[in-house]
């Protein structure tokens, strides 16, 4: 079945910029999210990305118009019955997901592959809420969507071959790289990356550095594109503690136990650069 237009679950940070990507590819989107403010911030994303794509030079004008127009938004879930292909990108909430995934099992066509944007709730347990287990895939994507190029791609157990393809072919068509990954906690990406982010926050609880002095040694000395502190704001620190938290509970290795200074953080609604303070202060 050829994927024309895409329906993507969660108008947040990651599905707006989901949204941004596929657009941009040139297929039409279907945005949803319960309340009409958060779309309107997920608007404004876009909007935001687009200006910046605009400004470096990677789009023209006419461009940044047609991209705008192929992004349709809904407050109804019951409008993804209009779509080829589903990407959830709400909330690491495991019962929010389920729910979400056996609504949609009813609403859209059996041929519909589902696929969802989760960081660490394994694959199978999602495609569980649904009748068509094997339409069912993880497609991870990384912060900021529209800047990333990689997309982890993971199988479920029981996610067959023909929806791997799909999704791989996807991936590929919109610019990214594929990566497969077994259903595994924290899947690659957060199995190694969680770890490094939460010993910073202990080397910070410690008074080993400062936030700023560990993270200009991870750049310098690991030669990283961003320091881990700051990468855990850029994410979002209840994010960050969400994904912790799942890997910790799946393995029980207490190298995934999540720090109690980032608790502290988050119980002060110190979040990261969406709430404009985290380990760092931000200007909204």
């Amino acid at each position: 079945m050829e994927i024309k237009t895409i329906g993507i679950i969660g108008a947040g940070r990651m599905g707006s910029g989901i949204a941004q990507v596929m657009a941009a590819s040139g297929f039409d989107v279907i945005l949803m999210d319960v309340k009409d403010e958060i779309i309107q911030k997920g608007v404004e994303n876009i909007k935001k990305g687009l200006a910046k794509a605009l400004e470096k030079g990677k789009i023209t004008p006419e461009e940044k118009e047609k991209i705008r127009a192929r992004i349709r938004t809904t407050t109804e879930l019951e409008d993804m019955a209009k779509v080829d292909f589903i990407i959830e990108a709400v909330p690491e909430i495991a019962e929010l997901k389920l729910d979400i995934f056996k609504r949609l099992d009813k609403i859209c066509p059996k041929n519909i592959i589902l696929s969802t944007n989760t960081s660490s709730i394994p694959i199978s347990k999602i495609a569980s809420a649904t009748k068509r287990r094997d339409k069912v895939i993880g497609m991870h994507f990384m912060n900021p969507a529209p800047v990333m190029e990689l997309v982890e791609v993971i199988r479920g157990i029981n996610t067959s071959d023909e929806t791997f393809e799909t999704v791989k072919n996807l991936t590929e068509k919109i610019g990214k790289i594929p990566v497969e990954s077994k259903d595994s906690p924290g899947f690659i990406v957060n199995r190694v990356l969680m770890p490094m982010i939460n010993e910073a926050v202990f080397a910070l609880m410690e008074g080993v550095a400062s936030a700023e002095d560990i993270d200009k040694a991870m750049t310098l000395g690991a030669n990283l594109p961003m320091g881990p502190l700051s990468l855990a704001d850029l994410i979002g620190l209840d994010t960050v503690l969400s994904i912790m938290e799942s890997i910790y509970r799946k393995t029980g290795d207490p190298k995934h136990r999540p720090c109690p200074l980032l608790k502290r953080y988050i119980d002060s609604g110190q979040l990261g650069k969406k709430t404009g303070r985290g380990f760092y202060k931000y200007g909204l």
